[in-house]
């Protein structure tokens, strides 16, 4: 059966094929609330507020936009992303915009994985406001993403030059281990959190979380858990870091415990995913529901044009579609705007199982030359050289 069929089927077992759209009769209908705790709601009446009594100032927009940007983070839920990008318009309409609305944007586009537009953005920040410290963050993790790692060292020493803070250590320490210094990057990033005597529980956050995935790509499990289950310990809401988690967990054949950290955080597809993917393996009866689930929610991105999740639908399709071929097709098209190790893999892999090993070029090539270490790639890359040359 094709992937699209698979999609259909599944997203009709889900959804039900003679489903009606609701359209409420009135305004006020409230169709769904909004997953927010009490103190993140009173700072956002807060912050709403200050934009009411100062429309005329960019401070209060800049702040409600950022704290929108927050809880969408930690929520995984876009729709908050659209509430800042509405604040944010008006001011990026005007002649002389403030550099931090080009920065926030950014965010935002960099999250719908417009990453060319959202380098443009921060550049026009960079011109104005060279400290931009929030604008050399953004822009080395873009880059990074998209596996320019000589531009994101670049940025990551101009924030450097600007902030002595751990973020800077974690951006350097983040990129150099992808570049080919994978074990000096790490023991010199473990140093750099020992010794900072960091409080923020958010920049703790990143450097744990990051140090837990280059302990992983090193082949370090032991020290991977200790640092993932740091992250966790500091009480902060983080798909990111219950995905990757989740991975480490799946890797290490430890489902259960997956379904344990991610039963209750069916909202975002990335979580979901890693619940099907470890119900999938217990043989649980919600596995063909979420599967159902998900699938229609991957057609309803193909249909929006959203394209920020291909990574994860070529996952899902060779794992629980099993179309090997429409797994490589999403894979191949991941890796056109991203290349993190994840990309990486999940292209390695759809080439294996499709029997297409020369579709492993580009991935082959790219560690060749960027020097990355990752033992789970390694056993991939020995399978699929051999047919490319």
């Amino acid at each position: 059966m094709r992937w699209r069929s698979v999609c259909l089927v599944l997203a009709l077992h889900g959804l039900g094929a003679a489903a009606e759209p609701y359209i409420p009769v009135e305004d006020a209908v409230v169709l769904e609330r909004l997953p927010v705790a009490g103190t993140e709601r009173r700072e956002l009446r807060r912050a709403r507020a200050e934009l009411a009594a100062q429309p005329g100032g960019p401070g209060p927009a800049l702040a409600l936009a950022r704290r929108y940007i927050a809880l969408g983070r930690a929520e995984a839920d876009p729709r908050y992303y659209g509430h800042a990008e509405a604040v944010l318009t008006p001011w990026l309409e005007r002649p002389d915009p403030p550099p931090e609305a080009w920065v926030l944007r950014a965010t935002l586009l960099q999250n719908r994985h417009d990453f060319a537009a959202a380098l443009r953005d921060l550049d026009a920040a960079l011109r104005r406001d060279p400290h931009s410290a929030q604008a050399w963050l953004t822009r080395a993790a873009i880059q990074e993403v998209q596996g320019d790692y000589p531009a994101a060292l670049r940025s990551c020493w101009a924030l450097a030059g600007l902030d002595a803070s751990l973020g800077a250590a974690v951006c350097l320490g983040s990129v150099s281990s992808l570049a080919g210094r994978g074990e000096a990057a790490y023991r010199q990033l473990r140093a750099a959190v020992a010794d900072s005597g960091a409080e923020d529980r958010d920049e703790l956050l990143w450097a744990r979380t990051t140090l837990a995935e280059m302990a992983e790509r090193l082949g370090h499990a032991d020290e991977a858990e200790a640092d993932y289950r740091a992250a966790l310990g500091l009480g902060r809401r983080s798909p990111y870091l219950w995905a990757a988690y989740a991975d480490f967990l799946l890797d290490h054949d430890r489902p259960a415990e997956v379904v344990g950290l991610l039963e209750d955080q069916v909202r975002a597809d990335g979580l979901l995913l890693r619940l099907v993917l470890a119900e999938q393996r217990l043989g649980r009866p919600g596995f063909a529901g979420h599967a159902a689930d998900l699938a229609a929610r991957y057609a309803a991105n193909q249909a929006r044009g959203d394209a920020s999740h291909l990574g994860e639908e070529s996952r899902y399709a060779l794992r629980i579609g099993h179309d090997p071929a429409a797994a490589l097709r999403l894979a191949q098209a991941n890796w056109s705007a991203q290349r993190e190790p994840r990309d990486a893999r999940a292209l390695l892999e759809a080439a294996q199982a499709a029997g297409q090993p020369e579709a492993a070029r580009p991935v082959l090539d790219f560690l060749a030359r960027s020097g990355l270490q990752d033992v789970r790639l390694a056993p991939l890359v020995a399978a699929l050289a051999g047919g490319t040359r």
